[in-house]
């Protein structure tokens, strides 16, 4: 078979490198695109991807309008020579529009209620799949599995953390360190949201720095009273850092999830929690107790202060993490079973639940 992959975020490479060299090792043959991005296309580099740049970064929301009309001219446009078999992306705006002209199927993967960009992809879309916990449904075209997607590539059959890795880069990981995260919010569905305020970054930062080294990932710029905390290791060494952390706290909601699948204490602090929160944050949060959510910066910040002085935090959290990994599957190997499978609206074999690490 021959299929396409399509990236647009950092967490869509983690996503599908795992899932693309095993479908290159079944002998189905795999085209990497990808819309320029200020992580993703270094770390398709980094894990030696082969891909191709079809757009470039968009610099405000109506210049992402016109970049993704862009990459999806030239997605068509390649498609319809490489005449795919399948074509696959998280979100999958480009794909669910690109899939039906060049007869293809489209296997999207979403885990975000409520995202209006949902509505121009989802009628269009061949297969839908979704965490089993996905309060939305789509009808016969809609696949759930019992996971989520960071366990496509933090799964302990995917992901083996090296604390040399990090001893490389002048990171210790058995003292005490805290990993922070501060994103731009710059997408279509960030318009009316926010994350913590400049106060509420320098206030974090300094809770946490009282109790260890604080190491900032930041798609912002930093001011210069954060500058020195930022992150000493390279990108893809970012998983292998949290998974040593004390701590994560962050306005990002991807970092936030993969510290939760990690078994690292993590709070997300951003608008979007709240009542209607999304099903995979609220499932962390009250079914294993793996991550904290407020839109509330001042509870975020005494969330922090109650952990970092907590001594039983690690063993709480390690126990909590076996326990979601023995009701969980390898994503990795449901995302190679689905695309492979023939017909629309197919589900691939069940795969087993994840075994516990220890």
């Amino acid at each position: 078979m021959r299929v396409v992959v399509t990236i647009q975020h950092p967490a869509h490479v983690h996503f599908y490198r795992h899932a693309i060299s095993l479908l290159e090792q079944r002998g189905h043959e795999v085209f990497v695109f990808a819309r320029e991005n200020d992580l993703a296309v270094p770390l398709l580099e980094e894990y030696d991807i082969d891909h191709e740049v079809l757009a470039g970064p968009q610099d405000s929301l109506f210049g992402l309008a016109r970049v993704q009309l862009t990459y999806e001219l030239r997605l068509l446009r390649r498609a319809r020579a490489i005449d795919p078999d399948v074509m696959t992306a998280i979100g999958g705006v480009a794909v669910s529009h690109v899939a039906p002209l060049v007869g293809a199927r489209s296997v999207v993967f979403i885990d975000n209620e409520g995202i209006q960009s949902h509505r121009i992809t989802t009628p269009f879309s061949h297969l839908i799949c979704t965490p089993s916990g996905y309060e939305e449904t789509y009808g016969e075209k809609h696949v759930r599995y019992d996971g989520y997607q960071e366990l496509a590539y933090l799964h302990p059959d995917r992901f083996d953390p090296s604390p040399n890795r990090l001893r490389n880069h002048g990171v210790e990981p058995d003292e005490r360190y805290s990993v922070v995260r501060f994103r731009k919010w710059d997408a279509l569905h960030d318009v009316g949201q926010a994350g913590l305020s400049p106060e509420g970054k320098e206030r974090l930062v300094s809770i946490l720095a009282d109790h260890g080294e604080v190491y900032i990932t930041s798609t912002q710029e930093l001011p210069p009273a954060l500058e020195p905390h930022r992150l000493p290791v390279p990108a893809h060494l970012i998983h292998d850092l949290m998974y040593y952390a004390d701590c994560f706290a962050g306005d990002s909601g991807t970092m936030s999830t993969e510290a939760a699948v990690l078994g690292t204490p993590a709070l997300r602090i951003q608008s979007f929690a709240g009542d209607a929160d999304m099903s995979n944050f609220v499932e962390l949060e009250e079914a294993y107790g793996l991550l904290r959510s407020t839109p509330d910066e001042e509870e975020g910040l005494e969330i922090v202060s109650e952990w970092v002085s907590d001594p039983d935090l690690a063993e709480t959290w390690r126990d909590r993490r076996n326990r979601m990994l023995a009701e969980k599957i390898d994503v990795t190997a449901f995302i190679a079973d689905v695309l492979t499978t023939q017909g629309e609206g197919s589900a691939p074999p069940r795969p087993q639940p994840a075994r516990v690490s220890q």
